[in-house]
């Protein structure tokens, strides 16, 4: 983290910058709300929705905590709450690692399976709603760039979460 030193001037946001800050500013407030809007009718948060997800594209199904905390980008207390939630639902399940006890694995059920198989379809377009149509296929790639600069500004080391997006 940089901080300004006391005595250098603070480096203001011009007009455009300051336009380009609110708007993703704006995103990132309305995006999570509007999504989870969306998956409220399958009984699903988008944070939720984002876990089980990781867990259905993983080998077995499976992921340890640890990782599932990073591909969820959240953290490892706010994924055991949620988790603890989809397993009343039953639709993930915890055990030991039996390859080190230590960690946690945690399992999407067949009904886990299903309940994200049945509501894909309905997030996916309404992400291509809000964030993929009003974009021109150059934008959409732009956005994908921008996208992973911002995450490497932020977290060199794992700005891809898991998921392939790598440096910029």
């Amino acid at each position: 983290m940089t901080n300004t030193p006391a005595d250098e001037a603070p480096r203001w946001l011009d007009e455009e910058e300051r336009r380009a800050w609110l708007g993703l500013v704006g995103i990132m407030r309305r995006l999570e709300h509007a999504l989870d809007t969306q998956l409220r009718d399958e009984g699903l948060t988008h944070f939720e929705y984002g876990v089980m997800a990781s867990l259905s594209e993983s080998p077995q199904r499976e992921l340890r905590m640890s990782a599932l905390a990073a591909f969820a980008e959240g953290s490892l207390s706010r994924l055991s709450q949620v988790v603890a939630r989809l397993e009343r639902k039953r639709y993930v399940q915890r055990r030991p690692d039996p390859a080190d006890g230590r960690y946690t694995l945690a399992t999407l059920t067949d009904e886990g399976y299903e309940k994200i198989v049945s509501a894909a379809p309905g997030h996916v377009a309404e992400v291509r709603r809000l964030v993929l149509d009003p974009l021109t296929k150059a934008q959409v790639k732009q956005l994908a760039h921008i996208g992973r600069r911002i995450l490497h500004a932020i977290d060199p080391d794992h700005c891809d979460g898991g998921r392939g997006l790598g440096p910029p």
